[in-house]
């Protein structure tokens, strides 16, 4: 067991699911708290509190400047410092790169430590490498403050259309003479939101068709109708079901549930309320 296993032990982990090959880990309740993990890439997205999985991951994606999704920063550097951990790298808004800077070099002088860490600026429609045949592309989120989402990428090869369905040792004679057989192409893996109104799913293509959506939807029923969800930034269930002919995903999971709604209330009216075009795709991440 690593130092970082043995240190976190005994704390609270995040709801994790599997979702074919990729396993999510996260915490996200509205207004107090959201870090949302994807080991495979060694990254999350948000760090609001910094629970004890997120210490482990190298990349933290920053959606918005809100606590609930950046107040963990300093935290996330401190311990892995502590633990012996490379220096983490933040990627953040450019328009809060000079405040996070600010932020780090205050903490500097309260801890007294070095709380290494790289702080990387990205505007909607930029990318940032995240290891090899990975990248990360920001999009714009609208939200009440700077908010951007974020879309993992890898690159993959396939066949070319002409040669789908060869027997396999044609195509290897094929290689073998020179002839090109496969063709690069970019597989959008997971796309994180962040805190948005509705708008980003009519917007953004890679929103639509990433292999598994996270999507914040904070309130579900009437208790706040869709005009007040709108107006604090955030997506009511009501406008998934509007646009469920508009998700091409493989998996859709939903978060970020206002603290109205129990665990069991979160459950029981997505079952009911989403069609079964949605529903039997959909997955829901809720303490």
């Amino acid at each position: 067991m690593s130092s970082a296993d043995r240190a976190f032990a005994s704390a609270p982990q995040g709801v994790r699911l599997h979702l074919g090959d990729l396993e999510i880990e996260g915490l996200s309740l509205g207004g107090l708290e959201t870090t949302i993990a994807v080991p495979k890439w060694d990254l999350c997205f948000d760090v609001g509190r910094c629970p004890p999985f997120a210490v482990k991951r190298s990349t933290i994606l920053v959606t918005h400047a809100h606590m609930d999704h950046a107040g963990g920063l300093a935290y996330h550097a401190a311990m892995r410092d502590l633990l012996g951990l490379q220096p983490p790298r933040y990627v953040v808004p450019r328009e809060n790169f000079e405040a996070f800077n600010d932020l780090f070099d205050v903490w500097r002088r309260l801890d007294r430590s070095r709380l290494p860490c790289e702080i990387i600026p990205l505007s909607p429609g930029e990318s940032v490498s995240i290891g090899r045949e990975r990248r990360v592309d920001a999009f714009r989120s609208p939200h009440r403050v700077p908010c951007q989402g974020y879309a993992l990428v890898s690159q993959r090869s396939r066949l070319l259309p002409e040669f789908v369905g060869l027997p396999h040792g044609r195509i290897q004679a094929l290689v073998l003479a020179g002839t090109v057989v496969t063709e690069a192409f970019d597989q959008i893996e997971v796309v994180f939101c962040g805190d948005t109104v509705i708008d980003v799913v009519d917007r953004e293509v890679a929103v639509r068709t990433a292999r598994v959506l996270i999507l914040e939807v904070t309130f579900l029923d009437g208790k706040v109708g869709v005009e007040a969800a709108r107006s604090k930034g955030h997506v009511h269930l009501d406008e998934v079901v509007e646009r469920a002919d508009l998700f091409e995903n493989e998996h859709l999971v939903f978060t970020h549930f206002s603290q109205r709604y129990s665990t069991q209330d979160v459950h029981a009216i997505i079952a009911r309320r989403l069609p079964p075009r949605l529903r039997e795709r959909a997955h829901v991440l809720c303490p």
